[in-house]
């Protein structure tokens, strides 16, 4: 019967550093941090309106014409040609909404041979500033 022997000690690994004393603790100093004062990019450049850079920014613009509410097991079973009747009417003007956040409302019209919204009234912004 023969005994293995243990592999020898890695010596590379360093030991891990021992945690500061009480002392060392006492020694240690926080100090505030300082920032520059900073100016305000439209009186730095004299621009007329401090969000003029977000003006060439792209946002989707969703149109809802409608939904509906089914149980799972009603929409396994749809297919082609199956038709779904939304809850809102004909006569119901479509929601607008940016990144979920409704701002108009209008109607369906065709341009050419593309739907199209025709908006009807612009949406009180969330903050009560009036739409422009």
């Amino acid at each position: 019967m023969s005994t293995a022997e243990a592999p020898p000690a890695d010596t590379t690994t360093p030991a891990p550093a021992a945690a500061p004393s009480a002392a060392e603790l006492n020694q240690i100093l926080a100090k505030m941090a300082e920032f520059a004062q900073l100016m305000p990019q439209s009186a730095a450049t004299g621009a007329a309106n401090p969000i003029d850079f977000l003006r060439d920014v792209p946002v989707t613009i969703t149109a809802q014409l409608g939904h509906v509410v089914l149980p799972i097991g009603e929409i396994l079973k749809l297919g082609p040609g199956a038709v779904l009747e939304l809850e809102e009417l004909v006569s119901q003007p479509v929601q607008l909404t940016v990144r979920g956040v409704p701002f108009a409302t209008g109607e369906v019209v065709v341009v050419e041979d593309r739907f199209a919204v025709r908006i009807k009234q612009l949406l009180p912004a969330k903050g009560g500033a009036k739409p422009a």
